[in-house]
């Protein structure tokens, strides 16, 4: 083997991915999974730093790896302040902003954390991140939500949109600096962003924000009536943002946040599950049409990606309401280890540019 390889590490809230590439060859790819009772020890996500890394170390050491082919380290880029796209290199500013959780406390933090320290025991390894859900590159009036105390902001699965958006731009021999395109990904959250000539202009903001609703989350809320039930003194914070993230859209509705369970049922003849399925791929196509507005609707394609990508019950949904607006492809599931070590080769073959986290 030559000594290019790239580690990957992609921690979540329950598991912990990583895996070892050769150039684009996955060598190994594991997935741990964390119980309740693990994760309960641990009053701060940073305090699973030492167990997480100990881990993956034991793992790489079973594995019999080659520490010394290993020349990049890509972590999971977490809840930093608003960045451009690309890769960046992980440095005292990243590391002190993960660690002290300054702009919000997420597992992905941990991603470059536990890549930093795993770089600097190796030989000849760097660290780096790529395309955190932070990445910002809203224009002006994409900020403007109507009162300046609340502004709009870029929160998105950036990682797999922009993974998904090279990846289509390769296949038709085009580059995605050359596109307009319109990315939707459909997972536990739901983005839909307009890609302009390399860059996501504006987009839904998904954690916890704006959009169509999702299997976890309630999308946009007629505001009014979310004010009065915040003041209503039956709800606590905790409980409204709940409401929000986590136990909204499906789970609110149908008590449910499995898409394929809820296909299911419909399969059976429920017709209140066919409804509120239904409602969610209409409001992905409201969306989708918003941002073909955004770009003038002069739209290179549509691309569907993301866990839900693989219904073609609800896919087709969204086809047959969107079609006339541009091409539509669906390219299913969210690789995004594979989308880290991508960033990684080209890091290697000196095809992108490296940033500076500031």
């Amino acid at each position: 083997m030559e000594n290019n390889q790239i580690l990957v590490i992609n921690p979540g809230s329950t598991s912990t991915k990583f895996a070892l590439f050769e150039g684009t060859s996955p060598v190994f790819i594991q997935t741990i999974h964390h119980t309740l009772e693990e994760m309960e020890g641990f009053p701060k996500i940073t305090d699973q730093f030492t167990f997480r890394k100990n881990l993956i170390i034991k793992q790489l050491e079973k594995e019999e790896t080659n520490l010394a082919a290993i020349r990049i380290v890509m972590g999971r880029g977490g809840l930093l302040k608003p960045v451009e796209s690309g890769v960046f290199a992980v440095n005292e500013k990243m590391i002190n902003d993960l660690k002290s959780c300054a702009y919000g406390e997420h597992a992905s933090n941990l991603g470059g954390l536990i890549a930093y320290d795993i770089a600097k025991s190796l030989p000849d390894a760097k660290a780096y991140i790529a395309n955190p859900v932070v990445v910002d590159e809203l224009n002006d009036l994409a900020r403007l939500s109507g009162h300046p105390k609340l502004p709009r902001r870029s929160i998105f699965h950036a990682l797999n949109q922009k993974a998904i958006a090279r990846q289509h731009a390769r296949q038709i021999l085009r580059k995605y600096e050359d596109l307009n395109l319109i990315v939707v990904h459909l997972g536990g959250g739901i983005t839909v962003g307009a890609h302009k000539k390399g860059k996501v202009i504006d987009v839904n903001q998904g954690l916890d924000g704006d959009g169509p609703y999702s299997p976890e989350r309630s999308g946009t809320l007629p505001v009014g009536d979310l004010v009065r039930l915040c003041f209503s003194g039956e709800y606590s914070l905790k409980e409204v943002l709940k409401m929000i993230k986590g136990e909204g859209g499906l789970v609110a509705y149908l008590k449910t946040n499995n898409a394929i369970e809820v296909e299911k049922r419909i399969s059976e003849g429920d017709e209140y599950s066919k409804l509120i399925y239904d409602g969610m791929a209409y409001q992905v196509s409201k969306e989708i049409g918003a941002m073909a507005a955004v770009l003038g609707f002069q739209v290179d394609g549509i691309l569907i990606t993301g866990g839900i990508a693989h219904d073609k019950y609800f896919t087709n949904e969204i086809i047959s309401n969107c079609h006339r607006l541009a091409p539509i492809h669906v390219y299913p599931g969210e690789d995004e280890m594979k989308a880290l070590a991508m960033n990684g080769l080209r890091v290697l073959n000196n095809e992108t540019e490296v940033k500076e986290y500031e």
